[in-house]
């Protein structure tokens, strides 16, 4: 190894940073959080498996080109170009999307998302209407909100539904005769994620007997992760909300609103305020 070479490149990258200034500072930073925005976006989704097989391939492509296997090289390449058409095929929808927002001069909602909180709201209003009806009719639910921590694997215990919200929809879910009313619905980013999912039960001896089954994977869950969970009792056809290993009974809809708008909404509009500053740079950047 020449040492005299691998000095020369360390000395000459630190004479690079010296010279870096405050805007490549703010640019790298606007870059590392589109990236990031993009990232989260893609988590859990087909698309994050998409991704991760590009850059496999990626790496295979220069691992063989550094060896200089000159036939998997090019086969790799050959794939890629291809892909890119594939590409182009199965993101149609988020790219005609992406163009549409570009086009209308709104392209700072593509880095922080303005519609969260209105999607959540509509959740959070059909969830309390359903819950209302299934109380009168002691139809048993259980209903998990999602927050910052992801749930990949409990998502892949149920059925993927992935729909808009709307209280017709969740009754039908947790209807009687329904495949999927004895499991726990999901809900991601203010839409129906899936349903008939499985959650862990709470060993919390503690516990009042009468709770069901419902009640205990409800406080077990909130236990494992940071979700909102809203159960409403199939024998009494109470409405309760599981947080943090605690669990509320005997809630009206209206206390189910207001709590819901407060576990729900207030971090939605916290993560948003957080933003607005970036969204505020970004436009007095393009307008300068």
């Amino acid at each position: 190894m020449n040492w005299r070479t691998v000095l020369d490149s360390f000395f000459s990258a630190f004479n690079q940073f010296r010279t870096i200034s405050f805007i490549d500072i703010i640019d790298i930073l606007i870059v590392a959080y589109i990236i990031y925005r993009i990232m989260k976006l893609l988590k859990d989704t087909s698309a994050e498996r998409l991704i991760k097989g590009i850059i496999i391939l990626v790496g295979i492509m220069l691992l063989a080109s550094m060896l200089h296997l000159t036939m998997i090289s090019w086969l790799l390449q050959q794939a890629l170009n291809v892909g890119l058409f594939a590409i182009v095929v199965v993101f149609q929808p988020e790219l005609r999307r992406l163009l549409e927002q570009i086009g209308k001069g709104n392209f700072s909602r593509l880095i922080v998302p303005a519609d969260a909180p209105d999607e959540v709201e509509s959740m959070i209003t059909a969830t309390v209407s359903a819950c209302a009806d299934m109380s009168r009719t002691k139809t048993g639910a259980l209903i998990v909100f999602e927050r910052r921590e992801r749930l990949g694997e409990i998502i892949s215990t149920g059925t993927m539904v992935d729909a808009a919200p709307s209280a017709e929809l969740i009754k039908n879910i947790f209807f009687k005769n329904s495949p999927l009313h004895d499991g726990a619905m999901i809900v991601r980013a203010g839409r129906v994620c899936a349903a008939g999912c499985v959650l862990p039960l709470s060993g919390n001896q503690s516990l009042s007997r009468d709770l069901g089954t419902r009640h205990r994977a409800a406080v077990g869950m909130s236990e494992s992760a940071d979700s909102v969970l809203v159960v409403v009792s199939e024998e009494t056809g109470s409405i309760s909300v599981a947080i943090g290993g605690m669990l509320k009974r005997h809630l009206s809809p209206d206390m189910l609103r207001k709590l819901l708008e407060n576990e729900l909404l207030d971090s939605e509009k916290q993560e948003k305020s957080r933003l607005a500053a970036i969204r505020d740079m970004w436009k007095g950047g393009a307008g300068k």
